[in-house]
């Protein structure tokens, strides 16, 4: 019975944290649309990223113990990204928008870092979580590369759902130092280790559960 209980959570688990990570990073390179506040999308975005990335592949890893199965899981929200940027291409959006998921090498990087100091959890939260937090925001910025012109997508293609809390109020030029990728990595470094840590626990806990 327990065998079979663990199973059942162990894949309730997977496809919850999956299915709500991609959720969150569906609209992940939206940055884009935000015209005046581009680059402050893009940090926000970068750390949600990593959050999702970093927690759900973290505890996915903790549970089989096993060196890839974090490259698995940013697999599997890969796909899910994929079909949902399908919808948006039938819906008449170009296909050099449609954004690419770049959460594959950092969750290698994950993997990496508990084979090379032999799944020890303290040094994957410290060594992972820094190389997650500060690689993704790098690789997130594939997203402006992949798209012909940003500028003009962008108003070509507005976003009707753009929320009251993201309408300019003034041009945001300049803003953090047009370095959006560094405060992002910077950011990212110290607060992975936080997400890798929680994905840790979150293993812990769920074992606690089905052991009482």
């Amino acid at each position: 019975l327990m065998v079979w209980l663990r199973r059942c959570t162990h894949y309730l688990f997977i496809v919850v944290v999956a299915v709500n990570s991609t959720l969150l990073t569906i609209n992940a390179g939206d940055y884009i649309f935000y015209t005046d506040w581009a680059w402050t999308s893009f940090t926000v975005f970068s750390i949600s990223q990593t959050l999702m990335l970093a927690v759900g592949a973290t505890y996915y890893l903790t549970f089989t113990g096993v060196p890839g199965t974090a490259t698995y899981y940013a697999l599997i929200m890969t796909v899910y990204t994929w079909i949902a940027k399908g919808a948006w291409f039938a819906l008449g959006y170009p296909y050099d928008f449609i954004v690419t998921p770049i959460w594959l090498p950092s969750a290698m990087l994950l993997d990496l870092a508990y084979w090379a100091t032999k799944k020890n959890k303290h040094s994957l939260i410290l060594f992972g979580g820094v190389l997650v937090g500060m690689s993704l925001p790098l690789f997130n910025m594939v997203n402006l590369i992949t798209v012909a012109d940003p500028l003009e997508t962008a108003f070509k293609y507005p976003r009707p759902t753009l929320p009251p809390y993201m309408t300019p109020i003034e041009p945001q030029v300049g803003k953090f130092y047009n370095s959006p990728v560094a405060l992002g990595a910077g950011a990212g470094a110290v607060l992975s280790c936080t997400f890798t840590a929680l994905g840790c626990k979150l293993n812990t806990w769920t074992y606690r559960w089905m052991a009482a």
